[in-house]
């Protein structure tokens, strides 16, 4: 078999994927249909919280703005006033969204599998059970992270507001960037998976089973694009700030309406351009399984 390089694949798969724009808007959609009305509830119970204890009432406004390291301990008091309320709500919201994320992307991307390599059996079911898994993960990698995160502000930062700036900044910054290619590292196998479970008609245990069997080859590539996927993302935020923060210095002319506008929309960009590549590397990881299987391209 002749060297197959992964990142000059990623190339042909981007432009595969921009050519059927009905795999791009099937994917926002279900990501969409699950994000909006989650993020109104959010919306809507976080004004209940504020309307029971105002900010005023919880010292908000009389945090140090000057001093981010005094306002960070006088944030930690206002948060006090919240955190049951907070507390309360996620007793119940973390579990409801958690279970209608797994059945709307259960049902999304299958879809999206469906319409991405024609002639595969539509499995919603089976997939729900891999999204559920992926769900998991990812709640233990951004609890773990948070975790870390709160042990360098408890060593960093004392009470009365002094802080080890340039410590706290490179534990703050190792530990983020070293989370997230840990994600990019570790979430290939529940990936790859629903591939592996349609392609190759296996259940979803033997599916998962599987993409840790793949020989080091594949396994190699999969990680590679993984870790592309991982440093797109990266891209993608720091343009949409970009694209947010460049028309500051013209404030007073262009008004807060079009700054919000303009936010609105390196928003809209950025999470467009996230689902967009996440059907590129659906993509890529069918190709690559043709490829080390042996089976012609359609």
């Amino acid at each position: 078999m002749p060297p197959v390089r992964g990142t000059q694949t990623l190339v042909d798969q981007i432009g595969w994927v921009l050519r059927r724009p009905q795999l791009i808007v099937l994917e926002v959609a279900w990501r969409w249909s699950f994000g909006v009305p989650f993020l109104w509830v959010l919306a809507w119970n976080i004004r209940k919280i504020l309307h029971t204890v105002p900010l005023a009432d919880a010292g908000f406004y009389r945090v140090d703005t000057q001093n981010p390291w005094i306002g960070a301990v006088q944030m930690a008091g206002v948060w006090e006033h919240y955190s049951p309320y907070a507390a309360a709500l996620l007793h119940w919201l973390v579990p409801t969204a958690a279970l209608v994320w797994v059945v709307i992307s259960g049902l999304g991307r299958s879809l999206v599998l469906v319409k991405l390599e024609p002639g595969v059996r539509w499995r919603p079911f089976a997939l729900m059970t891999l999204q559920a898994g992926w769900l998991a993960l990812l709640g233990a990698t951004c609890w773990s992270w948070l975790r870390a995160i709160q042990w360098v502000a408890a060593t960093h930062i004392s009470q009365d507001g002094n802080a080890d700036l340039i410590g706290y900044s490179i534990w703050a910054i190792f530990l983020s960037l070293g989370f997230f290619s840990l994600w990019a590292l570790v979430n290939w196998p529940l990936t790859v998976a629903p591939i592996l479970m349609l392609l190759e008609e296996r259940s979803p245990w033997s599916a998962l089973r599987r993409s840790f069997t793949l020989g080091r080859a594949f396994t190699g590539k999969l990680v590679e694009i993984s870790l592309v996927m991982g440093i797109v993302s990266l891209m993608l935020i720091v343009l949409a700030m970009v694209i947010s923060a460049a028309p500051l210095p013209f404030s007073d002319q262009l008004g807060s309406d079009a700054l919000h506008s303009i936010l609105f929309g390196a928003t809209v960009f950025y999470l467009v351009g996230h689902d967009t590549f996440q059907v590129v590397r659906l993509k890529s990881f069918v190709e690559f399984w043709r490829t080390f299987r042996g089976v012609p391209a359609r």
